[in-house]
Parts: C-alpha cells; sequence; structure tokens
C-alpha cells in the first residue's frame, strides 16, 4: 500500500487557526510544513526588511505551534522549484497543500512553475481558498453574496495532532543580518497569532467603541482602528475568523453604541477582498493604468526632486510630511492619511503611481497587493471610473489634527509654531519665526508646489481626459470588469437571511478602513 506524504506549504497565511491545509493534511500519512525564504521576494521592489523582520516573527511562533501538535516545520532559503526538488529527494511527498495566494507579480510567475514542477514530478498541488476572491471569475454579478457565503462557511478547525513524521533537520531560523538585510529600525505591532487574536478581541470588546469617529485622525485612529492589517495580510488572522468573530461580537454586546460601530466595521471587510479581487481578474494592474487613456499621463513628467522630498516628508506641507514620516518609522498609517499622500503626490506632484506605489508598499507593514494597487489608482484617478479626490493638506491638518499633536510629534522643526500657523508656517511674519525657531526655507522648507494652482493644473487635465469620448467608453469597460453590484446581502454585520437588498454600487470614501 502506497504511503500519501502531505507537504503543507506556508505562504501568507502564518497561523494553525482556520488553515484548510493543515486539516487536509491530517488525511494524509504524515505531513510536513514549509515555509520558503524566496530571494524573489526579497529583492522584490515590494520587499522591506521590515515585512522579513515581521514573517521570522510570526514563524517562530508558529513552528512551536505546529510542534506541540507534531508537524515539523521547515525553513528553508531559496528560489521554490530547487527547494521542492531537493526536499522531494530527502522525502518523497505525494502532495502540496496550500492556500490561493493573489500575491504580486513575481509570485504569480513562482507558481506556474511549481505547478509546472508539480506535473513533471507527479506530485498532487492541491490549493485552498482563504479569502472572499474567486479565481477565474467570469463575472462580478452575486460576486458578494459569495463572499457571504464562504464567511458563514465552517471554520476549519484542526482538532488533534499529526502522526510522527520523519525527522529532518531543522535549523534555527534565519536573522535578517544572515540574509542579508539592514536593520530597519520602525517600530513594529507584534507578530504571530497570538498577537493578531489579542489585537482582535481588544478591538471587538473595547477599543471598537469609537471605530467610525476615530478612523480619520491619525491620532484617534492609532488605537481606534482594529490594527489587524498586518496580521490579514500575513495570514495570522483569517478573513473568516474576524468576520464571525465580528458577528458574535455584535450580537453579544448590550451597548449599542459599540454595536453600531462594529457593524460599520463588518461592513468593510468584504470590501477588503472586493479590491483584492480586482488583481486576481487583471494582473497587469499592478504595472498598467486601469484606464489606458491615461497611459503617458504623468509617466513621461516625472519630477525626481519632488519624489525625494515627498518619501522624506520634506514638502513644506506639514501634515503631509508627518504622515509620511510616521508612517516610516511605524509601518502603519490610517487610510484617510494614505489616501492624501497618494492624493498629493498624485496630483500637486503630479508623479506617476507605481514609483509611489513602490515606495509605500516598503513602508506599509500590512502592504497587501490587491488593495495597494487598486487603490495606488483609485486615489490617483487612473481607474477612470472612480470620483477624483484631491485633498487639501492644509484643510486636512486644520480637521484631523486641530491642536497640532501630531504633526508637532512627527515635525519637531514645527514644535514651537504658534497653532494658528501650523498647518501653513510659510504665513508667518519673519519675526515669529525667529521666536519659534523655525525659518522656513532654513529650518523646514518652504511649500515644494503652490497648493492652489497645483489642483488647478491637475483638475483641468484630469476632467479634460475624462469629458473624451475615448475616455468614457473604456470607462464603461472597467466598470463592467471591476465594479461592484447590488446584492441580496444582509445588514452588516449578520449572517445571511436572503431576504433583504443592500446597495454594493459605490467604492467606500477615504475615510473607510480597507486595511481593517
Amino acid at each position: 500500500m502506497s504511503v500519501t506524504r502531505a507537504l503543507v506549504w506556508f505562504k501568507r497565511d502564518l497561523r494553525v487557526h482556520d488553515h484548510a491545509p493543515l486539516v487536509a493534511a491530517l488525511g494524509h500519512a504524515d505531513a510536513l510544513g514549509l515555509f520558503v525564504i524566496e530571494p524573489e521576494w526579497l529583492q522584490s521592489p515590494e520587499c522591506d526588511s521590515s515585512h522579513v523582520d515581521f514573517a521570522l516573527g510570526c514563524l517562530s511562533e508558529l513552528r512551536a505551534a505546529l510542534a506541540m501538535r507534531g508537524l515539523p516545520l521547515l525553513v528553508r532559503v531559496g528560489s521554490l522549484v530547487p527547494v521542492l526538488s531537493q526536499l522531494h529527494r530527502e522525502v518523497e511527498f505525494t502532495h502540496v497543500l496550500s492556500h490561493e495566494e493573489t500575491g504580486a507579480g513575481w509570485t504569480y510567475a513562482r507558481d506556474l512553475q511549481v505547478a509546472a514542477w508539480c506535473s513533471n514530478a507527479r506530485v498532487v498541488w492541491q490549493e485552498f481558498t482563504q479569502t472572499g476572491v474567486v479565481r477565474r471569475l467570469r463575472s462580478r454579478s452575486a460576486w458578494a453574496t459569495r463572499w457571504q457565503a464562504r464567511m458563514d462557511a465552517p471554520l476549519n478547525l484542526l482538532d488533534g495532532g499529526f502522526a510522527p513524521a520523519v525527522s529532518l533537520d531543522q535549523p534555527t531560523l534565519p536573522t535578517l543580518a544572515t540574509l542579508g538585510l539592514a536593520a530597519h529600525g520602525k517600530t513594529l505591532q507584534a507578530a504571530g497569532e497570538r498577537a493578531a487574536r489579542r489585537t482582535l478581541r481588544s478591538f471587538l470588546q473595547v477599543r471598537g467603541y469609537d471605530y467610525r469617529r476615530a478612523l480619520s485622525s491619525p491620532l484617534t485612529a492609532e488605537d481606534g482602528c482594529s490594527r489587524l492589517s498586518p496580521h490579514l495580510a500575513f495570514g495570522t488572522l483569517s478573513m473568516r475568523t474576524v468576520h464571525q468573530a465580528t458577528v458574535v461580537a455584535i450580537a453579544e454586546t448590550p451597548d449599542a453604541a459599540l454595536a453600531r460601530a462594529l457593524r460599520s466595521f463588518a461592513g468593510r471587510l468584504r470590501w477588503h477582498c472586493h479590491f483584492m479581487q480586482k488583481l486576481e481578474d487583471e494582473p497587469r494592474i499592478e504595472f498598467n493604468n486601469f484606464a489606458r487613456v491615461c497611459d503617458g499621463l504623468r509617466e513621461s513628467e516625472f519630477n525626481a526632486a519632488h519624489f525625494a522630498a515627498w518619501c522624506e516628508g520634506r514638502t513644506g506641507y506639514p501634515m503631509v510630511d508627518a504622515c509620511m514620516r510616521s508612517l516610516r518609522a511605524t509601518g502603519w498609517l490610517n487610510f484617510r492619511m494614505r489616501a492624501m499622500l497618494v492624493s498629493f503626490a498624485s496630483y500637486h506632484l503630479w508623479l506617476h503611481w507605481r514609483p509611489t506605489g513602490l515606495f509605500l508598499a516598503r513602508n506599509f507593514l500590512d502592504f497587501e497587493p490587491g488593495i495597494h494597487w487598486s487603490q495606488m489608482q483609485m486615489q490617483s484617478g487612473t481607474t477612470g471610473i472612480n470620483t477624483l479626490r484631491m485633498y487639501s493638506p492644509t484643510k486636512q491638518a486644520q480637521d484631523q489634527d486641530p491642536e497640532g499633536v501630531f504633526i508637532r510629534r512627527w515635525v519637531p522643526e514645527l514644535a514651537r509654531v504658534p497653532l494658528p500657523y501650523l498647518a501653513q508656517p510659510w504665513k508667518m511674519e519673519t519675526s515669529v519665526q525667529h521666536l519659534a525657531k523655525c525659518v522656513v526655507g532654513l529650518d523646514y522648507p518652504l511649500p515644494i508646489v503652490d497648493d492652489k494652482s497645483a489642483v488647478a493644473a491637475a483638475k483641468e487635465r484630469m476632467y479634460g481626459l475624462r469629458k473624451t469620448d475615448e475616455s468614457r467608453a473604456e470607462a464603461r469597460e472597467v466598470q463592467e470588469r471591476h465594479g461592484s453590484r447590488k446584492s441580496g446581502l444582509p445588514p452588516s454585520g449578520q449572517r445571511r437571511k436572503g431576504t433583504r437588498p443592500v446597495k454594493d454600487t459605490k467604492a467606500p470614501a477615504a475615510q473607510g478602513d480597507l486595511f481593517a
């Protein structure tokens, strides 16, 4: 009788709870776990050492949790196919079990190579869904109801342990230094499944109370948003776990205000997968404009000096600079401020979304390719279908940081600037600048562009383009392929009953927490 041996290939699913490949592996004679640190990942323009550091923290906890269940987790460094080939010579596994992944372009190319290798080696590769993203989707119609059905399905619970597997060397996990990566210097969220579940509980039980009011300001969002985004990106929590835990919390809380806030959060979970579906359906949007009528709009006019100032947080606009510096130090920023950074880069500075998107991808600990590239294009106006949102950095400072706490924290050059001038320090008289020990143009830069004239020029070009027949025709095609639809979903945070229709036709406003 032949022995079936399963290899559970971990990718961005670094957890034990609700893990379909792990549950499937229980049906095999024995099993091994594998995570591969691929040079293609390390060398990709989206990767940062902070991402690798977080993954290593997740792997350390995951390896211990799997060992308690009798499953060894091998962590190897190298390209996937050579690693699989070597491991297959050591252990003749018959099945590879993994989750589907909607990732960056290099992961798609990698998966094609893995499929070819499995076919040649006569190894069965079985992939399982883990989000609401649908492979080979023909139409967006009824997509939302399919999402709901997936999220309401029973969790994949790992009952019992694994039979003793073949013994293999399990060296200690590599470090950033041994991988040839520099220290990142960021203060990151805690990694691992236990931290993810603690974060989820604290949000559903306490922090979520002010969710709707807190998520727009970078000050209140730091605690008032769920802060689950890195855990969803690295898979230390499944979307289904978050959805079902939220449904239970809404049903059980006696606090009507908390229930309302959590229903708002529950409604946004679907948008998380909605944007990922766009990349699944059309992988080229990682590299090319959604609306090809926008080709050449910014690419040939890229201003390297403006780009450098934006990256460094030295644009002369305090709210922009504070947000960029905060992001670079922590790896996280609330969604409205992310949208403002992209809007400022795209409209005020007229920078193409691809270079700015790569810089942000490296700095977002929660980088999720499907959401990231869809949002980069949405906020820069190249989808052809979404409202053009051109944020005033001065107004955002006044609205979202009215006391100047956030700006003073992250732009210390402005610490002594009087509040009436803090959003627009270039308006200070010379005597006030000296009293504040902040000479504009010396201690803090002058604005690199004029707000009003830059936005006026951007509006003229963007709205002029959208009025063309070519643009309108292409917008209809983009809407048909990627736009959301009306659906028969229940109210947010409830399980499906199939009776009450809910509109699902508009992209969320920028205050939405797409990154949960």
